[in-house]
């Protein structure tokens, strides 16, 4: 006996609502999950968990599944007007932090891996986004909350290791870059702290960032496989903060990093 659908639940949010739009014209069509994915380029279970509102998709998806279905454009239009294209310039697990970035009054950022997405050169995440041009528009966006007046730019404390300002993402000059625009971006609201290489510092479980909000709530983000997550209970945030302070102690001071930063910049990547 064949397992019956699971029951959607369209009111519970844009992806529900896409999601069960998306499955009503597949069924219309007389097409199972594993039919359609014959004929696009999505998986079975890619296109179960989009119709059960568990995962997002990009625009392509819609306008696909409109060719096939023949729905006259019926899932596109929906996606632009649900999602005015952010599922396409975020992931779904992530949508919906540069909202609470925009209105945090101060972020702190750990990123042990490479430069964080709020300083990252247009060429950084060129590479970083294989070249996906929504993406890296997405990641860009996000930098003018550094520059924003009204209201002021929130208080930035950004802390990563040294071993991030000597890691080659694309060709010399494109690091040479991103070290400059990195010192550059130490002012009287940011601060960016260095851990120089061989301090034994707590900081290897994964980036991840906090925002403090105007009302004093703070809201954090982890990043961890197979994707991030946002954090808003007070025990996790909690955790955060203290694992903020703990790497933070092992950091050189704004000034002093600054310095560092241009020294490898001009020692290691000047060419």
């Amino acid at each position: 006996m064949p397992q019956r659908p699971k029951r959607l639940t369209p009111s519970r949010g844009p992806m529900d609502l896409f999601g069960s739009e998306v499955r009503r014209y597949r069924q219309l069509a007389g097409l199972s999950l594993a039919q359609l994915a014959d004929q696009i380029p999505y998986a079975a279970s890619t296109i179960g968990d989009i119709e059960l509102g568990k995962s997002g998709c990009d625009r392509v998806f819609a306008v696909e599944c409109d060719r096939l279905l023949n729905t006259r454009e019926a899932l596109a239009h929906l996606h632009d007007g649900l999602f005015d294209g952010r599922s396409a310039r975020f992931p779904v697990w992530f949508e919906d932090w540069p909202d609470t970035e925009g209105m945090a009054e101060l972020l702190r950022v750990y990123e042990p891996l490479v430069v964080t997405g709020l300083f990252q050169t247009p060429a950084v995440a060129e590479v970083l986004l294989y070249g996906d041009q929504q993406k890296i528009m997405g990641r860009l966006e996000r930098q003018a909350v550094l520059l924003r007046e009204d209201p002021p730019p929130p208080r930035v404390v950004y802390v990563l290791p040294e071993r991030v300002l000597r890691s080659r993402v694309g060709t010399a000059a494109v690091m040479y870059e991103q070290l400059h625009r990195l010192a550059d971006a130490v002012s009287a609201t940011v601060s960016i702290q260095v851990i120089p290489d061989g301090e034994p510092h707590p900081g290897n479980s994964g980036a991840f960032m906090i925002a403090t909000l105007p009302a004093g709530d703070q809201v954090g983000y982890t990043v961890s496989e197979p994707h991030g997550t946002i954090r808003d209970g007070r025990s996790d945030v909690e955790k955060l903060n203290r694992r903020f302070t703990d790497i933070s102690t092992y950091a050189l001071p704004a000034t002093m990093s600054a310095a560092l930063i241009r020294e490898i910049a001009d020692e290691v990547w000047k060419q």
